[in-house]
C-alpha cells in the first residue's frame, strides 16, 4: 500500500476537525459498540450534569477519564455502553427559574400555581444541551447523548419510586421529627451533605446573656450564645450535673433606671458560671467567690424568661419551662459552663426538651421570619441573606436596654448557607422522612471494602471517614420540581406506598402519565380503613435519591432491562469529582447497600479541581480563565485531553490549569509525535515500501531497533498497569519520555538507514545531510535489507504507540493509524498485549547511560564553546560499553576515540 504525505506543520486543530467528520461520516462510535456486541459486557455509570450553563473545566476533566477508560476497555476487547444523562430536578432548577420570575419566596411561587412553576421548570432543563453537544462532540468524548436518560422521565421516576418502595418494605423509611438545617429562602430541608458543602467564613455576634434566678434575687446565670435570635425560644437552660459551679459576686456598672437613681452608679451582682470558667470571663475584674456547688444543686431552680411572649399558659407545658435541668453534653471548654436551650432550634435542644418535656416555642416560621407573637420582633428575617446579624443586632439592644447583656463580641467562624442560592441556614426542628442508614451502616461499610479507589486514600479517608460518620438521611424536601414521595396518606393514620405507575393506576382507576407533584397532587384515593380520603404526603424527594438510584433507573429496572441488569451489576467504572465522595458516590452505595446487598460500582476515579492559573477558582465574572473551545481551536482538544489527563488533577488534587503548559505539550510531544510520522510517511511513499502484518520482535538485528522495540513494550506494559489500576496520570506519563525517545534518539540516529543504497539513489537522495547539531546522514543505508527493518520497526512501532495513545488522544492517534494500516479505524482495533519478554532492561539500562553521557559531552562542548561539527581527539568516561555503543558517543561527540578511564572523577572528560 501507499502512504500518505503529510505537512509536518500540520495544523493539529485542523487536523482533528477532519477525523471528527470522518467519524461522524462513518458512524465510528457506532462501529465500535456493534464491533462488541457480543463481547463481554464493561459497565459504566455516567454521573448526570445539569443542561443549565456550558460546560466548565471541571466537566472537560471528568469528560476526559469519562472517555479514556471505555476507550481503553473497549479495545481491550469487552462491549462499553455509554449513556449520556441529565439531571433535570431539584433546587438548581427551580433557582433559575424564580430568578427569571423575580420570586423572593416560596409562597409566591404558591401563588403562581405548582402546575405552572413546574412546567417552566420542565422547559428550562434542557436549555444548554445543543452546546452542551458542541463541547463534547469537539473534544473527541464518545457517548450516546441522543438517547440520554432524563430524571424527569416517567421511566426514571417510576424506578425512583420503586427504589423507594423497596426501603420502605424493609422498615428502612420513616417519618421523623428533628432539628435540621433548612434554608429559609427555599424554606426546605437540606441533607448532612449539601449542608457540608455551603460553609463560608463569616463574622458574626456572640452574646452571654444574665438569667436572673427568681428564688434568689440579685442572681444571674450566665449563658453564651453564638445565636442570639434564638433567646426568644429560650425555655431552659442546661447544665453538666458532674461539673463545678461557682457564685461569683463582683461590682458591674448598671444602667436600669428601676434600679438606681442615675446613670453610672452601681449595683453589686452574682453570677453563676463553671468554675473553670472563671478566669476567663471576669479578667480585669474585681471579683468574689462567694458560693461553690456542683451542676446538679443547681437543676430544677427556676429563673425569669429574657422575653416573656410565650411564657404564658398557652404554651404547652409552659409549667415546666424556664428552670435550670441537666445535660451531660455541656461543658467547660468555652462560654459559662450552661447552655441556653431552644429545643426547635437545636438537636441537643430538641432531644433534651422531649426528654425533660420542655415546652416547645418555635417563634420563626421555616421562612426565617419571626412569628406575630414575638411583639416588636415580628417580621424580622432572623438570618437574611447579605446582613445575616440584623436581628442579632436587634436582640442584643433589647437585653442592653433591659439590662440583661453581660457581654457581646465579634468573632469569626465557618457557617453554613445554602448551597445554592447562599442564604445563611438555621437550625430548625420539623417533621421529615429519612432513609435508617444507621441500620444498614456496619453493611455499607463492610462492602465499601470492596471498592478499589484512585487515588487510594480515598477509601479509608474522605469517602471512608464520611460512610463511618453517617446518619439517617433526611429524604424529604419542601419544594416543587422532583421526584415525589410515593405515599398518600388519611387523617386516620392510614398509609399506602406505591412502588409503579401500575400500582397508583389500580389504586386511582385513573390514567398517569406523569409522575410530577402537580400531576399526582390531584389523586384522592379511599381510605379502607376508615373510609376517608387518602392525599399525597406534600414533600417531594431530595434529589440524591434521583441520583443515588441511577443504576436502576437509567435502565428502567426492573420493569425493563432485568437480565441484563443483574448480569451487570455493580458497575466495573465510575468517575466524578472529589466532592461527589460526600454525595453521588455516598448515596448510589448506600441505596445499593440497602436493595441489592453490594456496592454499586467496583472501581472509581476521583479528580480534584481545575482551578484558574493564578490558584483562584474560575469565574465567568472575572474571565480568569481560557475558554475550552479556543483551547480545543488553537491547540486541540488530543492535547488539552493529554494535558489533563497526564497532571495531578486524575488523582484528586487540585490543577492551576496553564495555557503555557498546554502550548509547551503541543510543541512537544504532540509535535514531536507528528513530526515522527510525517517523516516516515514521507520516506516510505517516497520508497514505495510494502508492509505486512507479521513483524516479529525476535528479528531485529540492528541496536537501536531492538532498544526501541524494547522500550516500546516497556510503554504497553506501562500503560496497562497503570490502566489497569485506574491510575491515568500515571499511565499517560509514560509516553512523553517514549515520544522523545523514539523522535530525539531512535529516529535521529536512524534517519540515514533509510535512504536508498548509493548505487540506485537519486541525486539527490544520495546527498549529504547535516542537522543542526552537525550530525550527518551522509553514507546512506548498509544495505537494503538493514532499511527494511528500519522501515518493519518504525512502522510498528508507530501503529502500536497510535493504539496505547488512542485512548488519551483519539485523533492523532486515528490519523496516524489509519494512514499507516489501511484499515478503518485505531478505535476498532484491539491493544497490544505488551510481552514482558520483549523488555531487554539491560540495554534499556545502557542506552540511558549513554544518552547521560552524550548529554554531558554536549554541554562541555557548549561550555568550550566548541561546535559538534568541530571534530575532538578524545573523549574520556568512566563506563565500559559494548562496541555498538562506543560508536555512538563517537558520532554524537564527534571524537575519534574514546577512552575508559574508570579512574577519573567526572563521567565525561573532552580532550579539548
Amino acid at each position: 500500500m501507499s502512504f500518505k504525505r503529510v505537512d509536518p506543520k500540520q495544523s493539529l486543530p485542523e487536523m482533528e476537525k477532519e477525523i471528527l467528520k470522518f467519524w461522524q461520516e462513518n458512524k465510528i462510535f457506532e462501529k465500535t459498540l456493534e464491533n462488541r456486541k457480543d463481547a463481554q459486557e464493561y459497565t459504566f455509570y455516567d454521573g448526570p450534569p445539569f443542561a443549565t450553563g456550558t460546560p466548565h473545566y471541571g466537566h472537560i476533566v471528568a469528560s476526559a477519564m469519562k472517555d479514556v477508560v471505555p476507550r481503553y476497555w473497549t479495545m481491550r476487547g469487552f462491549h462499553v455502553d455509554r449513556k449520556w444523562g441529565w439531571d433535570c430536578h431539584g433546587l438548581p432548577i427551580e433557582n433559575i427559574v424564580e430568578k427569571e420570575l423575580g420570586s423572593k419566596s416560596k409562597s409566591e411561587i404558591e401563588a403562581l400555581g405548582v402546575e405552572k412553576f413546574n412546567e417552566l421548570c420542565r422547559s428550562k432543563v434542557l436549555k444548554y444541551v445543543d452546546e452542551w453537544k458542541v463541547v463534547i462532540n469537539r473534544m473527541g468524548r464518545w457517548a450516546d447523548m441522543d438517547n440520554a436518560y432524563k430524571t424527569m422521565d416517567l421511566s426514571y421516576m417510576e424506578s425512583v419510586w420503586w427504589v423507594f418502595k423497596e426501603l420502605w418494605d424493609k422498615g428502612l423509611i420513616y417519618e421523623g421529627y428533628r432539628s435540621m438545617h433548612v434554608c429559609p429562602r427555599c424554606e426546605t430541608t437540606l441533607s448532612q451533605m449539601e449542608v457540608s458543602e455551603g460553609y463560608i467564613d463569616v463574622k458574626d455576634l456572640s452574646v452571654i446573656a444574665k438569667f436572673k434566678l427568681i428564688d434568689e434575687p440579685n442572681v444571674s446565670v450566665l449563658a453564651w450564645t453564638t445565636t442570639p435570635w434564638t433567646l426568644i425560644g429560650n425555655v431552659a437552660l442546661a447544665v453538666n450535673p458532674d461539673i463545678d459551679y461557682v457564685y461569683v459576686e463582683t461590682c458591674l456598672p448598671v444602667r436600669q433606671a428601676a434600679l438606681v437613681e442615675k446613670e453610672g452608679e452601681f449595683k453589686d451582682e452574682i453570677f453563676v458560671v463553671a468554675k473553670d470558667r472563671v478566669n476567663d470571663l471576669f479578667k480585669d475584674k474585681k471579683i468574689e467567690i462567694v458560693r461553690e456547688i456542683s451542676g446538679s444543686q443547681l437543676v430544677g431552680k427556676k429563673y425569669k424568661p429574657l422575653f416573656d411572649y410565650y411564657a404564658n399558659p398557652e404554651t404547652q407545658n409552659f409549667a415546666n419551662g424556664w428552670k435550670i435541668v441537666g445535660g451531660d453534653f455541656v461543658g467547660a471548654e468555652d462560654g459559662t459552663g450552661v447552655v441556653h436551650i431552644a429545643p426547635a432550634f437545636g438537636e441537643d435542644d430538641l432531644a433534651l426538651g422531649q426528654k425533660d418535656n420542655l415546652p416547645f416555642v418555635q417563634h420563626v416560621g421555616m421562612d426565617g421570619v419571626i412569628k406575630k407573637e414575638a411583639g416588636e420582633f415580628a417580621g424580622l428575617h432572623v438570618k437574611p441573606a447579605g446582613d445575616h446579624t440584623t436581628t442579632d443586632v436587634e436582640i442584643i439592644k433589647y437585653l442592653a436596654k433591659k439590662g440583661l447583656l453581660f457581654a457581646k463580641e465579634k468573632y469569626e467562624h465557618s457557617y453554613p448557607h445554602c448551597w445554592r442560592c447562599d442564604t445563611p441556614l438555621i437550625n430548625y426542628a420539623t417533621s421529615s422522612w429519612f432513609v435508617k442508614v444507621s441500620e444498614i451502616k456496619p453493611a455499607a461499610l463492610n462492602l465499601a471494602k470492596e471498592i478499589n479507589w484512585s487515588p487510594e486514600n480515598i477509601k479509608e479517608g474522605r469517602f471512608g471517614k464520611w460512610l463511618e460518620g453517617a446518619r439517617d438521611w433526611s429524604i424529604s424536601r419542601q419544594r416543587f420540581w422532583a421526584s415525589v414521595i410515593p405515599i398518600w396518606r388519611c387523617e386516620c393514620g392510614e398509609m399506602k406506598v406505591f412502588g409503579s405507575v401500575m400500582e397508583l393506576e389500580a389504586a386511582s382507576g385513573q390514567k398517569v402519565d406523569d409522575l410530577h407533584k402537580h400531576i399526582v397532587d390531584k389523586i384522592v384515593l379511599p381510605c379502607d380503613k376508615c373510609g376517608s380520603e387518602m392525599h399525597r404526603v406534600p414533600d417531594v424527594l431530595d434529589t440524591w435519591f434521583d441520583s443515588g438510584s441511577m443504576p436502576f433507573a437509567q435502565q428502567h429496572y426492573p420493569f425493563e432491562n432485568n437480565e441484563k441488569f443483574d448480569e451487570n451489576f455493580p458497575a466495573d467504572f465510575i468517575a466524578e469529582g472529589v466532592d461527589q465522595t460526600r454525595a453521588w458516590f455516598y448515596y448510589q452505595h448506600i441505596i445499593a447497600t440497602a436493595i441489592k446487598q453490594s456496592p454499586a460500582f467496583k472501581n472509581v476515579i476521583v479528580n480534584g479541581t481545575v482551578l484558574a492559573e493564578d490558584g483562584k477558582k474560575m469565574s465567568k465574572r472575572y474571565k480568569n480563565y481560557p475558554d475550552p473551545m479556543l483551547m480545543f481551536d488553537k491547540y486541540g482538544a488530543d492535547a488539552i485531553r493529554f494535558y489533563l489527563m497526564s497532571s495531578p488533577v486524575v488523582a484528586a488534587q487540585n490543577l492551576n490549569f496553564s495555557e503555557k503548559d498546554v502550548a509547551e505539550l503541543t510543541r512537544g510531544m504532540m509535535r514531536m509525535l507528528w513530526n515522527s510520522y510525517s517523516f516516515f510517511a514521507l520516506y516510505a511513499d517516497i520508497d514505495k515500501w510494502e508492509h505486512d502484518d507479521l513483524f516479529q520482535h525476535s528479528t531485529a538485528k540492528n541496536l537501536l531497533d531492538r532498544w526501541i522495540l524494547s522500550e516500546l513494550n516497556t510503554l504497553v506494559v506501562s500503560v496497562h498497569d497503570g490502566m489497569e489500576a485506574y491510575e491515568l496520570h500515571r499511565a499517560a506519563r509514560a509516553f512523553p519520555k517514549f515520544v522523545d525517545d523514539l523522535s530525539n534518539w531512535y529516529i535521529r540516529r536512524s534517519r540515514k538507514r533509510f535512504w536508498k543504497p548509493a548505487r540506485n539513489a537519486s541525486p539527490a537522495r544520495n546527498a549529504s545531510h547535516i542537522d543542526a547539531d552537525g550530525h550527518s546522514d551522509a553514507g546512506g543505508s548498509e544495505s537494503d535489507s538493514d532499511k527494511n527493518e528500519a522501515y518493519a520497526t518504525l512502522h510498528h512501532v508507530l501503529v502500536t504507540l497510535s493504539k496505547m495513545l488512542a485512548p488519551f488522544a483519539p485523533f492523532v492517534s486515528e490519523e496516524i493509524y489509519k494512514n499507516l494500516t489501511g484499515k478503518e479505524s485505531v478505535h476498532l482495533a484491539d491493544l497490544p498485549t505488551g510481552d514482558r519478554h520483549h523488555v531487554d532492561e539491560f540495554l534499556n539500562d545502557e542506552m540511558r547511560r549513554i544518552r547521560e553521557i552524550v548529554t554531558e559531552g554536549l554541554q562541555l562542548r557548549a561550555q568550550a564553546k566548541m561546535k559538534v561539527r568541530q571534530p575532538l581527539a578524545k573523549v574520556f568516561i568512566k563506563g565500559i560499553f559494548e562496541d555498538e555503543l562506543m560508536e555512538i558517543i563517537k558520532e554524537e561527540l564527534n571524537v575519534k576515540e574514546v577512552v575508559v578511564d574508570a579512574a577519573q572523577e567526572a563521567k565525561v572528560v573532552l580532550d579539548t
